[in-house]
């Protein structure tokens, strides 16, 4: 009996765990979120490619950050490869 509460609470805190944006993944969000803002603003259309790109980068690397714990957040790279062609 002892042994399935013991499971039954890691599975829980497994659950919870996929369920929830780490540190480092609201860290990553604000700095994209920042660099977008920037890309916005900015007149010049190469440099706004270059930082919605750099933008791109680092959602990228913080879906991976946590080792695949959470996925709701992860990135999609679709898009961006086929803006490359």
């Amino acid at each position: 009996m002892r042994i399935a509460v013991a499971i039954m609470a890691a599975c829980s805190a497994l659950a919870l765990a996929a369920c929830t944006e780490s540190a480092a993944d609201k860290q990553a969000e604000a700095k994209a979120d920042a660099l977008e803002s920037q890309a916005a603003a900015t007149p010049n259309e190469a440099q706004e490619s270059s930082l919605n790109a750099q933008a791109d980068k680092v959602e990228q690397q913080a879906g991976n950050a946590d080792g695949g714990a959470t996925t709701a957040n992860t990135p999609t790279t679709e898009g961006a490869a086929a803006e490359k062609h």
